[in-house]
């Protein structure tokens, strides 16, 4: 396996919000962690498949090919039972393109009006495709929990107000950066990028 000499490894994303958890799990002194923002001339990926996993692998993918270097990317996204995983991969943009996070809570909780807390059931997903020279790996973690309804809590972003983890009663953006960081969908699947990482560099 060929990979690079410099313990560096790019996130595909540009979004600080995200940027700054996943940071914060794969958090490793002799890491120099890139993300888009530290490569302005990538344009924006479109994130066209239908599924998680190949929305991530094909970001993973593109970045790689631009910066040869070591490259993690999700998708990640809210599946709600009684909307038969709605609104899925596209969550981001479930209220439109420009991914307005009070609109996609406004659509979510009308498309919810009427049923009882029992029937909110959902959970978080979140995939992360690991890319280099001749080398793929995928991994997930899911958060299982309930949409409650009304927004409560001024922490994290996209539905993280409506959003309360099994186990818990109190909302992502309740429970601050802290308890999150350990328990989210994103943080369980970047907890298992950051061991494969981990276990590449060591055996390179």
């Amino acid at each position: 396996m060929n990979l690079s000499s410099d313990n560096r490894l790019v996130i595909a994303t540009s979004n600080k919000h995200k940027l700054s958890e996943i940071i914060s799990v794969l958090a490793n002194p002799s890491w120099q962690i890139l993300s888009l923002q530290d490569f302005p001339e990538i344009d924006p990926i479109a994130e066209t498949a239908s599924t998680f996993r190949e929305n991530a692998l094909l970001k993973a993918r593109t970045v790689f090919r631009h910066t040869s270097l070591l490259t993690l990317a999700d998708d990640s996204g809210l599946e709600v039972d009684a909307l038969t995983g709605a609104p899925g991969v596209t969550s981001a943009r479930y209220a439109g393109p420009e991914h307005d996070y009070a609109a996609n809570n406004r659509k979510l909780l009308k498309a919810l009006r009427g049923i009882s807390t029992g029937g909110r059931q959902a959970q978080f997903r979140c995939v992360v495709a690991i890319v280099n020279n001749d080398y793929e790996k995928v991994v997930e973690g899911i958060v299982r929990g309930h949409i409650i309804q009304e927004l409560r809590g001024n922490g994290g972003f996209g539905y993280d107000p409506l959003f309360v983890p099994d186990g818990y009663d109190k909302t992502y953006a309740e429970l601050g950066e802290g308890i999150q960081n350990r328990i989210s969908h994103r943080a369980i699947a970047f907890q298992k990028a950051k061991e494969v990482v981990e276990q590449l560099l060591a055996n390179r």
